[in-house]
Formats: C-alpha cells, sequence, structure tokens
C-alpha cells in the first residue's frame, strides 16, 4: 500500500472533475484526480456539444479556453420547426450579445486533461477497485493502478464520476432523496460525413415525432431523431436511419440535412434525475453523479461547469479564510440552477416530442405552444434567456478568477 495525502480528492475525469482540478490549482489548492477509465477512453466518447455563455467565459477565464475559442463554432440563433416550416429565434438579439458555442465535450475533456498534465499534478487513469470510505471524518480514496495499491487521504473528496460511479452510492440511503422520471422515448443519434446544411441548431416537431439538428465541425454533423426507449440500433440500416431524418426534417423551403457516411450510430435513453442532497460529511457531488436532465435543452455538461464553480468557491474559502458557510450552502446553492435546468429541459422535451399516450388535446395544446413561441418576443427572450444560460449563482471572482 502507498499512502499519501491531498487536500482535495478529485473522483473522476470528466468535465466536472477536470475543471475542478484546475479551478484549486489556480488557487494553489492541491488535488489528485483518480478516473477507473482510461485516457483514450474519456477523450475519444462523443458527448453533448453546446455550451452556454457562461461556461465558455468560465473556462476562458481559467485560461483553458484557446481551444474552443479556436474551435468551436458559435451560433447566435436556434431554428424551431414545426408544421414542415422554420422559425428562427435570434438568440443573441434577444439577450443582448449572448449565445451558444457547440464544442464537443470530448474536446473540452481533451483541452483540460491538458492543463492538467502541464500542471504536473497526479491524474490517474485506469485506476481499478476504486473505492471512498470515511467520509465524516478524514476520507480516504482507495485504488490499485499499475499493479500498485494507494490510499490517499483527503480533506475532501469530490464525487465527479458520473451516473454511475460510487460516489453517489456511498452517501446513507435514508439520507438521500431521489427524483426521477423516465420518459416513454429514447434518441437515435448518427455522427455523420457531411458538411452542415445549416450554421445553427434545428429543433424539429414532426408528426412522426421528434428531430435534431446538430453539428460537430464544418465537415461533420450530429443528428437525432425520437424512437421507442427500447429501440435496437441494429434494427436500423444507415439507409433507414437516413430515410425517417430526412422524412422528419424536410421542410416546405426545400431545407433538409446533407446525407453522408454514417461515422457512429447509437440509442440514448432519456431521464430526469437529481439527488439531495448533494453533500454528505466531506464528500461533494458535481455534474452527473448528482442530477441527469434530458438533452434537449443541452444543460448537461453546462450544469456540471455551474456547479463546480459553487464547489471550488466553498473549498477556495475554506482553505484560503477558514470560511465553513460555503461549504454548507454548497447543495442548497446547486439545486437552485439544477431545478431551473431540470424545468427547462422538462418543457423543451414535452413540447416538442409526441408521447405515446397523448391525445388529441395534447396535440393541439403543443402545436399552440410552438404557435405562441415563435410569435411572441417574451415566449422567445424567455426560452432565449435559459438556453443561452442563467447568470451564475456565485461571481468568477469569489472562485479566485478575474470577472
Amino acid at each position: 500500500m502507498t499512502p499519501s495525502k491531498t487536500q482535495v480528492g478529485i473522483v473522476g475525469a470528466g468535465p466536472a472533475g477536470l475543471l475542478l482540478a484546475h479551478l484549486l490549482h489556480l488557487n494553489g489548492i492541491d488535488s489528485v484526480v483518480v478516473e477507473n477509465r482510461s485516457r483514450d477512453y474519456v477523450t475519444d466518447r462523443v458527448r453533448a456539444g453546446v455550451l452556454e455563455q457562461g461556461t465558455v467565459d468560465l473556462m476562458v477565464a481559467m485560461g483553458v479556453g484557446g481551444g474552443v475559442q479556436r474551435g468551436g463554432l458559435f451560433h447566435s440563433g436556434v431554428w424551431i420547426n414545426f408544421r414542415g416550416e422554420r422559425h428562427r429565434i435570434d438568440l443573441s438579439e434577444l439577450t443582448g450579445g449572448k449565445g451558444i458555442t457547440v464544442y464537443g465535450q470530448h474536446e473540452v475533456v481533451r483541452d483540460l486533461i491538458d492543463a492538467r498534465l502541464a500542471t504536473g499534478r497526479p491524474i490517474y487513469f485506469d485506476a481499478q477497485h476504486v473505492t471512498v470510505d470515511d467520509l465524516e471524518s478524514t476520507p480516504v480514496i482507495r485504488f490499485e493502478h499499475d499493479a500498485t495499491r494507494h490510499e490517499l487521504r483527503c480533506d475532501f473528496i469530490a464525487g465527479c464520476d458520473g451516473f454511475h460511479g460510487i460516489c453517489r452510492e456511498m452517501i446513507p440511503h435514508p439520507l438521500l432523496t431521489i427524483y426521477e422520471r423516465t420518459y416513454p422515448f429514447g434518441w437515435l443519434g448518427i455522427l455523420a460525413e457531411a458538411a452542415p446544411s445549416s450554421d445553427e441548431l434545428i429543433y424539429t416537431y414532426h408528426d412522426r415525432g421528434f428531430g435534431l439538428f446538430s453539428m460537430r465541425s464544418s465537415t461533420i454533423t450530429r443528428l437525432y431523431f425520437q424512437v421507442p426507449p427500447d429501440e435496437r440500433i441494429d434494427d436500423w440500416p444507415d439507409e433507414a436511419i437516413w430515410d425517417e431524418m430526412l422524412r422528419r426534417m424536410t421542410t416546405s423551403d426545400g431545407w433538409r440535412p446533407a446525407v453522408g457516411r454514417i461515422l457512429q450510430k447509437g440509442v440514448t435513453p432519456m431521464r430526469s434525475f437529481v439527488a439531495a442532497p448533494m453533500r454528505f460529511g466531506r464528500l461533494f457531488l458535481a455534474g452527473d453523479a448528482a442530477h441527469i436532465v434530458p438533452p434537449t435543452g443541452a444543460k448537461g455538461l453546462n450544469l456540471a461547469a455551474a456547479d463546480v464553480l459553487v464547489l471550488a468557491r466553498a473549498l477556495r474559502g475554506f482553505f484560503k479564510f477558514g470560511r465553513t458557510e460555503w461549504l454548507d450552502e454548497y447543495s442548497s446553492v446547486c439545486a437552485r440552477r439544477v431545478w431551473t435546468a431540470q424545468r427547462f429541459s422538462w418543457w423543451m422535451t414535452a413540447t416538442l416530442h409526441r408521447f405515446p399516450d397523448e391525445t388529441p388535446f395534447d396535440r393541439q395544446r403543443q402545436l399552440a405552444d410552438l404557435d405562441y413561441l415563435t410569435s411572441s418576443r417574451a415566449a422567445m427572450t424567455s426560452l432565449a434567456e435559459q438556453y443561452v444560460g442563467l447568470p451564475f449563482e456565485v461571481t468568477l471572482e469569489s472562485a479566485g478568477l478575474p470577472g
């Protein structure tokens, strides 16, 4: 057994864990990152790719925004399609110049890993048999790496290990409240070798179900359409996928997504999930370890960034100034944003998808919602403010960053 000690042990090398590690480094706070997957696995997973304005501003303030500034695709608007017609919502005009940036999560992770390695501080990939213990006294992370057993003593542990991680399970179940909703559909998603035929995201409500046009670069598109939750991807040959995609997304003015070779495809289930509280003893949960949102609202990675900013402020307050109140408030401060994002993601999902048990009344109500959304400046402003991201609950300065 190799014993060691750090101020903050971070379980998980996804966006939440890596953002936290770098924020702590900038504040002179030591951390160790432990990840049970390989480096290639965490950098090659194609996940969400929509960054709110605040998330981009946070990364730039942290000095890790070079990649997103060079390679990110800034969008000043978004399209809502229904009844075969396209309707543009001008995000920037409605929010004083703000927008969203398309930059793949795997690219974010690559940038953050490079930044972590440049600090010379430890990051253990392929860690095996990871456990956390003694969460109410002196927390410890135990793991094996390169055939060596490690015992890492910490002042605090950040559980950034995702929905299926070990950290949330260490909170005694009587103390944990789970809020969950499983949706009666999933998304069949593809990554296609095709130049985007639109420079902004397109959300489609169609008789046959939801569709989404997105992109990852100037040559790669990312598209989705609604399917039953138990749909088998093996039952969808590439030609059938494109037939369905074009049927749902082609509009009366002739717009349609460009067709190309499918590079990846899969079916993603849809769920809403919140675990409360996000703290137990000296363990703090952040990101998907504490909450999952349906991807319709593009909030998952952005919620993780907001959690981390609040947690970094709390840890900075403790180590720099001996303050404990920000640690105590962590869960309640994060919860306000989590539930705001859950409400928005639920509304987007409920408005744009067909439900198996819906009635003709439900169908007409959805169309009325979309008519109102695309004809009322107030309604468009409400969507735009939430889509580009509401202000953070804490300031960048309070987390030791330039504002």
